[in-house]
């Protein structure tokens, strides 16, 4: 195979995804530098963490042990993520500034 129509697994590459999760506290701009952290790395993807708090937890759920001991301003597991949680449109704009900087965007859910 010629060396134009190689893929990265047929050259044995190591294909780099950075963890990103929730790590962004609900901010965009705090996404984005997470993705340029990534890109600027020769990452090959960012994965983010997305999910619809309605859906994933119960509202009056209490938050685990670990999470009470952090400085969440948030009662409720629920509120917590909810805080996290992005819409449709602030992932388009995140798939977008990942276009712009030549990096695959990936999500887990």
């Amino acid at each position: 195979m010629s060396k134009n129509t190689e893929t990265r697994n047929e050259k044995h590459d190591t294909f780099i995804i950075a963890e990103a999760g929730v790590n962004h506290n609900g901010r965009l701009d705090i996404a984005k530098k997470l993705i340029d952290v990534a890109a600027d790395s020769g990452a090959d993807a960012v994965k983010f963490q997305t999910f619809n708090a309605d859906k994933l937890v119960c509202r009056y759920a209490p938050k685990a042990e670990y999470q009470s001991k952090k400085d969440y301003a948030t009662t409720t597991q629920y509120e917590m993520l909810k805080a996290l949680e992005f819409s449709k449109n602030d992932h388009i704009h995140l798939v977008k500034h990942c276009q712009k900087r030549r990096i695959l965007f990936m999500f887990s859910i």
